[in-house]
């Protein structure tokens, strides 16, 4: 799947250009272990997040846990990119407009502050809404999936919800959030949200 990505980096920012692989701290050549290695050290990275999550308070969060899951991999976590993005020839958000983005999620997760605990279904809809936004906005050169998940589920962390949009084993889950996310299908973002949120006291 990630083999339709395309990226606009003549300067070769991130990538090596003899092997064509992102840059890493480990220094790592073989794309199928970088694979492994960073997909061992994210997850550890994910355990700590579990056990000490961090307060969403606006965009800025959404940097903070990408700085957290790859900061042993790559130099540049918790930074926005600087290459353009497209995908099956859809365009990611333009680089020259972040800032303009940055202020509008903020003002989408203000919304999101606002709603009450007990209203799932408008807690779902706004979810959604943010998870589009910023599924756009695209703003890492790597990671941005298991980033945003992250960010959605301390979103429903704060109203004493739980959220794994990432559940193993589940087919169903994955193909609605992957349709929903890249052909931008708010209403089955929505519907998927609704029924995956729930309260913490059982």
């Amino acid at each position: 799947m990630s083999n339709s990505y395309k990226y606009i980096d003549p300067d070769f920012t991130y990538t090596d250009p003899k092997t064509g692989l992102l840059r890493n701290l480990q220094d790592i050549t073989d794309p199928d272990v970088l694979l492994f290695v960073e997909s061992g050290a994210v997850t550890k990275r994910l355990q700590e997040l579990y056990e000490h999550p961090i307060k969403i308070k606006g965009i800025d969060s959404l940097f903070e846990i990408h700085r957290l899951l790859f900061q042993d991999i790559y130099l540049w976590a918790g930074k926005k990119r600087t290459v353009e993005i497209s995908k099956d020839g859809k365009q990611f958000f333009p680089t020259s407009h972040f800032d303009n983005a940055f202020r509008y999620l903020d003002q989408l997760i203000s919304e999101f502050n606002k709603i009450p605990k007990d209203n799932k279904k408008l807690l779902a809809e706004k979810l959604s809404e943010i998870l589009d936004n910023v599924n756009y906005l695209h703003p890492f050169r790597e990671g941005n999936g298991r980033t945003q998940r992250e960010f959605l589920r301390l979103l429903a962390v704060e109203k004493g919800l739980t959220l794994n949009l990432n559940p193993p084993d589940n087919r169903s889950v994955y193909e609605r959030y992957m349709k929903g996310t890249i052909e931008s299908d708010v209403q089955t973002l929505t519907e998927l949200i609704f029924e995956l949120i729930d309260t913490n006291d059982k």
